[in-house]
């Protein structure tokens, strides 16, 4: 249960702060833990392949959903062109 409950937390703060870099605002509490949850997984397998470890921790997660989210949110937003 608390995995779940540190999952969203964490993908809260990183979908918040993507969507603060790319766009200048939040995009509301639900859309902010959805980014972040799959930026999340995104930036674990980007991670992954450049065999980078982010060490653990709460500060490594939040890294590493950041950059997924903000990867997801660039993608995103060029198929929206």
């Amino acid at each position: 249960m608390s995995h779940w409950l540190y999952s969203l937390i964490i993908g809260g703060i990183a979908g918040w702060l993507a969507g603060i870099i790319m766009n200048g605002t939040g995009f509301g509490l639900l859309i902010d833990i959805v980014v972040g949850v799959i930026g999340s997984i995104i930036g674990s397998w980007v991670f992954g392949l450049l065999g980078i470890h982010s060490g653990g921790g709460m500060i490594g997660s939040i890294i590493v959903s950041l950059v997924g989210a903000v990867i997801l949110i660039f993608i995103i937003k060029q198929i929206k062109k």
